[in-house]
């Protein structure tokens, strides 16, 4: 029994919810790499080529660049 779902399979609305989903995953992962890249090191809480890897490599459904953006930034002034 193949239990497994292609994209045919879906409906209009779950491509639609997967597409999106990409989406956000890929605009937040944009952001948070280049703000990685512009950032100086100090402002950076851990090294700054851990959190692009983590960024970069994980999936994560956004929740990775939304830890940097929350945790992984010190706060400036």
């Amino acid at each position: 029994m193949d239990i497994r779902r292609r994209w045919r399979d879906l409906s209009e609305g779950q491509r639609r919810l997967v597409v999106l989903g990409a989406t956000v995953d890929g605009a937040l992962k944009i952001a948070a790499l280049a703000d990685i890249r512009r950032r100086p090191a100090d402002q950076i809480r851990g090294k700054k080529w851990a959190w692009a890897a983590v960024v970069a490599l994980a999936n994560s459904a956004g929740i990775v660049p939304l830890t940097y953006f929350l945790v992984g930034r010190r706060r400036v002034g």
